[in-house]
């Protein structure tokens, strides 16, 4: 552990812990004290909704039996799409989870949001009574928000001719939303926000709220990402990019044909190791690094070196070699720019170490969530640090000189790996590379 990682004890604030939650071992600016030092920053609860399972160990089974959650899609009009498969949560009523009133406010995506946070919440046992509530917040990720809401009330307004629509549309697109129904739902009185930031909005947003943390600007902090585009005017924006598979995801494969959509939300109670150790939490990994970088190049074709940038400065944020990473959740879209320029990223950014190194993409199960991704492809992060157990890329069927990397091809394994990276690039070039390790 780098001195820059160990915890560094402070002086108490003064203020009383409530909810067996002890003060922070550093005091930030919510405490009101100066910044002291770093703490580290642990993840203490996880939840999910994906395609492949309504909760985080049906997801974690799906990744070690590599099963695919892309289905054919099933909503209005989709007979008028050229692409009609997608990751899609099937089953999904959200009356067994929420009454009319809430239903009328929340979006798909805010109520995929909320069952994620609750299945986290509930891991960690924590309560934010008191104090505490005061000390945590929220920051999530999303890059269409509310989407289906925007989809209906277009079709209200210029296909069905309606003047009127309903007075919380705005509330309930927003978003925002869902950040702010988290925070609501929890008695979250701390930092709260959204970041919108396209395929890297997860892992932005996770990074942030890992950054408030160690910084000691916040004690616990709610955070990962979500996002429901599967309806017609979402998939059909999609559609005109030309960057679509209408078969599969076969990412790093060299017959791969594109990308597939996929839809859910993936949530996460990130907390000072100090006060989880304190009571006795189970703590599922640490956060160790993040970094980010701009390709500041073009909207939408990726760069290798604005890649290789955000993967070089999060090792060296966590204070690692390149030689003990020992897997990467690749950002891994299936489409030939993405596969071939991160291949190229990570063989420079570890060089001969690229060799030994496992990397794989679970989006060729999930499908790809868009600013929801990262959040989702955390759990396969966790499950390999935790249960010895890399995710496997499913629909690999050709090698492609261009990906001569240890993708993991379609059978998980099982390897002990200390460290993990989670990547994510998205269009206008934004990255974001979150460092795990384990406790």
């Amino acid at each position: 552990m780098s001195s820059k990682q160990s915890s560094k004890k402070a002086s108490s604030s003064g203020e009383a812990s409530e909810g067996n939650v002890p003060a922070p071992a550093v005091a930030g600016s919510v405490a009101g004290e100066s910044y002291r030092g770093l703490r580290r920053v642990v993840i203490t609860g996880a939840g999910t909704i994906n395609a492949l399972g309504h909760d985080v160990e049906t997801t974690l089974n799906a990744f070690r039996e590599g099963r695919c959650g892309i289905t054919a899609l099933n909503f209005r009009d989709v007979d008028r799409l050229s692409i009609q498969i997608g990751a899609q949560v099937h089953d999904w009523r959200p009356e067994d989870y929420f009454n009319r009133q809430q239903i009328l406010l929340y979006d798909k995506f805010t109520q995929f949001t909320l069952l994620a946070a609750k299945q986290a919440v509930a891991q960690s046992g924590l309560s934010f009574v008191g104090a505490l509530g005061l000390r945590s917040g929220v920051i999530l990720g999303t890059a269409g928000g509310g989407l289906n809401t925007w989809d209906e009330n277009y079709r209200a307004v210029y296909e069905e001719g309606k003047n009127r629509v309903h007075p919380f549309v705005v509330p309930k697109l927003m978003n925002n939303a869902a950040a702010s129904h988290v925070s609501m739902e929890f008695g979250l009185r701390g930092p709260a926000f959204t970041v919108a930031t396209a395929c890297s909005s997860s892992n932005h947003a996770m990074g942030l709220a890992f950054q408030m943390i160690r910084s000691g600007a916040a004690q616990v902090m709610l955070t990962g990402g979500s996002e429901a585009m599967l309806c017609f005017g979402g998939v059909k924006a999609w559609e005109g990019l030309r960057v679509m598979s209408k078969d599969a995801c076969r990412p790093f494969s060299a017959n791969r044909n594109g990308m597939v959509q996929g839809e859910g939300a993936g949530v996460f109670v990130f907390e000072d190791y100090e006060s989880a150790r304190a009571r006795g939490a189970e703590i599922l990994a640490e956060v160790v690094g993040f970094a980010m970088s701009s390709d500041a190049q073009d909207i939408v074709m990726p760069s290798a070196q604005g890649a290789e940038r955000a993967i070089t400065a999060a090792i060296g944020d966590a204070g690692l070699n390149p030689e003990q990473i020992g897997y990467i959740n690749a950002h891994g879209t299936g489409t030939a720019a993405n596969d071939k320029t991160e291949c190229a990223a990570v063989a420079h950014a570890f060089g001969h170490h690229a060799d030994s190194l496992m990397i794989s993409s679970t989006k060729s199960m999930h499908g790809h969530l868009i600013g929801g991704t990262g959040a989702v492809e955390l759990l396969a992060c966790i499950m390999a640090l935790r249960d010895g157990v890399i995710a496997p890329t499913i629909g690999y069927q050709e090698p492609d000189p261009e990906c001569g990397l240890d993708v993991v091809p379609n059978e998980a394994r099982d390897a002990k790996v200390d460290a993990v990276l989670s990547n994510a690039f998205a269009f206008g070039g934004l990255n974001a590379v979150i460092a795990l390790q384990r406790v």
